[in-house]
C-alpha cells in the first residue's frame, strides 16, 4: 500500500483549513462593507465612544473645579458668577438707581410741604420703600448664592462690630465738639413718647437696617461686583464694590439731613465695615446685624437719657 494514503487527497482542504478560510473571508467581507458604505468598523466605533466619553468626562471635571460649582455643577457663592447672579447686572442697578431717585424725592417733598410731627417718619418710610423695590424685584428673579445664608459667626460679627462702631462713633464726636453728649429726644412729662418709640426707635432698629444694607450692600454691591468681575478681576471688582455702594449710603443719609462731619465719618466707616462683610464672607446678614447693633445702641443711650433726665 503506498505509504501516502494517511494524507489529505489532491485539492481537499482540511477542516482547520476551512475555519481559517472562513475567518478570513468573513474578515474581508467586514472590511469591504466599511469602505464601501463609509461606516466604521465595530472596533473604531468602540475607540471612538469610549474617546468621547473620556473627553466630555474630563470637559465636565474641568468646568466644575474652574468655576468653583458644587458638586452638582451649581454654585454656591455669588462671587463665583453663574446663573445666580446673571439677572443682577446693569439692568438692576438702573432700576436700584431710579427708584432710590423717586424715593428721595418723595422725602423731600413730604419734608418741604408738610408740616406734621410725623412728617420725618413718613418721609424715611418712603426712602426705605423705594430701597426695597429693587431689592423684591432682583429676588424675585433670581436669588444670588450664599447671600441670604446665616452662620452663627454672623451675631458675632453684629454684636461685636456694633458696639466698636458706635463707640467710634462717640470718639469722632468728642473729637469734633470737644465731648459726646447722649442723644437728644424730647421727653414728654419726663419721658420718651410712646410715639417716638414707633416713629424713631422701633423703625431704626428693624426696618433700616434690613432696608439700607438689602439695597446698599445687597443690589447694588453684588450687581456692580457681577458686572466688574471678569474685567477688572475679583479683587478690583470687590474694592469697587465696596467703595461705590458705602458712598452711595453716605451721600443718601447726607441728603436726608446728616451733615455734621463727625456724623459723616462714623457713616462712612459703617458704611466701609458692612460692605467689606458682605464682600468677604458673601453673606449679607452679618452686616445687617452690625447696622441693627449700631442703631440700637442710639435708642439705648436716648432711653439713658431720658431716665437721667
Amino acid at each position: 500500500m503506498p505509504d501516502h494514503l494517511s494524507d489529505a487527497p489532491t485539492g481537499v482542504m482540511s477542516r482547520a483549513q476551512a475555519r481559517a478560510a472562513r475567518e478570513a473571508a468573513r474578515g474581508a467581507r467586514d472590511e469591504d462593507f466599511g469602505a464601501g458604505e463609509g461606516w466604521p468598523s465595530l472596533a473604531d466605533q468602540t475607540a471612538e465612544s469610549d474617546a468621547a466619553t473620556a473627553s466630555s468626562a474630563d470637559s465636565s471635571a474641568g468646568s466644575v473645579a474652574s468655576d468653583g460649582d458644587g458638586g452638582d455643577g451649581r454654585r454656591t457663592d455669588w462671587r463665583e458668577g453663574g446663573r445666580t447672579v446673571r439677572r443682577w447686572r446693569e439692568s438692576l442697578l438702573a432700576i436700584a438707581f431710579v427708584s432710590l431717585g423717586v424715593g428721595m424725592l418723595a422725602a423731600t417733598a413730604v419734608r418741604e410741604l408738610t408740616d406734621s410731627a410725623v412728617a420725618d417718619a413718613v418721609a424715611d418710610a418712603l426712602v426705605w420703600l423705594a430701597m426695597l423695590v429693587p431689592v423684591v424685584w432682583g429676588l424675585l428673579r433670581s436669588r444670588p448664592a450664599g447671600l441670604l445664608g446665616f452662620r452663627p459667626l454672623d451675631l458675632l460679627y453684629g454684636v461685636t462690630l456694633g458696639l466698636l462702631l458706635r463707640l467710634a462713633q462717640g470718639f469722632f464726636e468728642a473729637a469734633a465738639h470737644g465731648s459726646a453728649v447722649f442723644p437728644s429726644v424730647v421727653l414728654i412729662d419726663g419721658r420718651l413718647p410712646v410715639s417716638w418709640w414707633l416713629t424713631d426707635a422701633v423703625p431704626a432698629v428693624v426696618l433700616a437696617p434690613v432696608a439700607e444694607e438689602m439695597f446698599f450692600h445687597g443690589v447694588i454691591l453684588v450687581a456692580l461686583y457681577t458686572v466688574l468681575r471678569r474685567p477688572a478681576g475679583k479683587t478690583a471688582a470687590g474694592m469697587a464694590a465696596v467703595l461705590v455702594s458705602s458712598g452711595l449710603f453716605v451721600v443718601t443719609h447726607v441728603v436726608a439731613g446728616a451733615a455734621s462731619v463727625d456724623t459723616v465719618v462714623s457713616l462712612t466707616l459703617l458704611g466701609l465695615v458692612t460692605g467689606t462683610l458682605v464682600a468677604l464672607t458673601g453673606r449679607i446678614w452679618a452686616a445687617i446685624l452690625v447696622h441693627a447693633v449700631y442703631n440700637l445702641t442710639w435708642v439705648a443711650l436716648a432711653a439713658v437719657a431720658a431716665v437721667l433726665a
